[in-house]
Parts: C-alpha cells; sequence; structure tokens
C-alpha cells in the first residue's frame, strides 16, 4: 500500500513540474507533502479519509491552479481564509517562497496540523493563526481560500483586509476556488468578476466545473 501511495505522490509532483518550473527544493518539499499529510491525517482528520489517496490532483494541484491565474511578485502578501489543513496557502507557499502568506482558521486542530507541515518543509514564509476572519487586521494584496463561504459573505468579511498599494499584473483583491453552479451566487459581481474553468489548465476529469474565481476589490 505505501509504495502504490508513493508511486501517486511521484505521480502529481510529475504533473506540477510539467505545469511549473521549479527548483530542487521546491522538487523536495513538493514530494514531502504526500508522507506528512498521511502522518498528520491520521492523527487528526483534515482531508476526508477516503480521499488521502487523492491529495495532489484533489488539493494539491487544485491549490496551484491559482497560479495558473496569475504569478504573484515577490513581496506579495497573501491570506488565506479557513485555511483547514493548509489549503491552497501550503502549496503556493511552496510555489512562491518570496511571497509572504498568512495562513487563518479558526479551528485549532487544523491550524495545528498547517503550521505543523510548514514547519516540517522549513516554509519561512508561512505564518498561521487560530482565529476568526473577523479578527484579522492586517492588510494583503490578496485574500485567497477554497470554497470556505458563499462569496458574498466573504467579500464583506475580507475588504476591510485588502491593501489598495497594488504591484501585481492584476489589481488587489480575491482569489478563490470554488465549484458547480456559480451563476446565482457571483450575479451580484458580474460586472467586475473573472470565472476561468481548471480545465483550461488541468485536464483530470475531476476538475470539470471547478473554477478560480477573481474579484478585484
Amino acid at each position: 500500500m505505501t509504495k502504490e501511495i508513493n508511486q501517486l505522490d511521484l505521480a502529481g509532483v510529475e504533473v506540477i513540474k510539467e505545469h511549473f518550473s521549479l527548483t530542487p527544493l521546491q522538487v523536495q518539499q513538493f514530494t514531502a507533502l504526500g508522507e506528512l499529510y498521511r502522518d498528520w491525517n491520521a492523527k487528526i482528520n483534515v482531508i476526508s479519509r477516503k480521499d488521502i489517496d487523492n491529495l495532489y490532483p484533489h488539493h494539491i494541484i487544485h491549490s496551484l491552479a491559482i497560479a495558473k491565474v496569475l504569478r504573484f511578485q515577490p513581496g506579495t502578501t497573501l491570506l488565506d481564509v479557513g485555511t483547514g489543513g493548509g489549503f491552497p496557502g501550503i502549496p503556493l507557499a511552496i510555489l512562491f517562497p518570496e511571497c509572504q502568506f498568512t495562513l487563518v482558521d479558526s479551528i485549532g486542530k487544523k491550524i495545528l496540523v498547517a503550521s505543523e507541515v510548514a514547519k516540517s518543509l522549513g516554509l519561512q514564509n508561512v505564518r498561521c493563526v487560530k482565529e476568526r476572519i473577523e479578527e484579522e487586521k492586517g492588510l494583503y494584496d490578496f485574500v485567497i481560500s477554497r470554497a470556505v463561504m458563499p462569496m458574498g459573505e466573504l467579500v464583506k468579511l475580507v475588504r476591510k483586509n485588502v491593501s489598495k498599494k497594488h504591484q501585481n499584473a492584476m489589481p488587489n483583491g480575491l482569489m478563490v476556488l470554488k465549484g458547480g453552479k456559480l451563476e446565482g451566487e457571483l450575479h451580484e459581481f458580474k460586472k467586475y468578476v473573472e470565472q476561468t474553468p481548471i480545465t483550461d489548465f488541468f485536464k483530470d476529469e475531476w476538475y470539470k466545473e471547478k473554477y478560480v474565481i477573481y474579484l478585484p476589490l
């Protein structure tokens, strides 16, 4: 079983290498994620046990879809809201070591997993905080998340956290991963929102009807 899972890890890392130019350290960090998350998930359930074998396509590569929409400039600051065990923040922090990531979640057990994974990987650009988003006072270039709440609610909560000083090719705002029929949820933002199908980048059937949603704020 371990050998089979390790092969899945390696296959996942190969997909990442096909899409992004990685340093040897980044390859090592992406490869290490599989064992780290399996180990922690056995102690604290942050990923569905039946989905842990799909860690790379369903969680790590899914998180990296954000990087296919925008390559963040060095010095960019990002706030990952409702990070759970560290998605999308930790895969993006590996990919963008010169950007600063703050990962927040109100559930202590989940933020512990994210913090320990980041520590094991030696990620110096990740800060993990147990708090509700209402309590977060910092300013960031982008707020990122993965289907944590309806868009309207999220916008109300994080507008205060988006900096007005821009340094990327796209204005500061929200960059979130969502799936399904989103017309109703996004209707109030239709003049500004950009909805990019993840199948534009990754061809796995699982990514059908999954999107990167960008909303400048």
